[in-house]
């Protein structure tokens, strides 16, 4: 399955849209932050593992970026565990 990941910082966005959908991270920048807020996967695109590349895309801006990762969105926090270094 092909989709490429689309950073939109004017809108604080990581997205994919596929099929007639979209779907996205949002997220926060703020005091050396990036803050996922939501995870929005719509059914359709469901089980194709999206929410996880884009959490991941996000990241590594944040990585890039030198600001701390940090999650509200519940599925993001979960990621954290799963993907933590430490």
């Amino acid at each position: 399955m092909e989709y490429t990941i689309v950073h939109r910082p004017e809108v604080c966005r990581f997205s994919i849209e596929m099929e007639g959908s979209e779907a996205y991270v949002e997220y926060v920048e703020n005091a050396g932050e990036l803050i996922i807020v939501h995870t929005i996967v719509p059914s359709p695109l469901e089980g194709r593992g999206l929410a996880s590349a884009l959490v991941a895309a996000a990241y590594k801006y944040a990585d890039e970026k030198c600001l701390k990762r940090v999650a509200v969105c519940e599925y993001a926090k979960k990621w954290l565990e799963k993907h933590s270094d430490g």
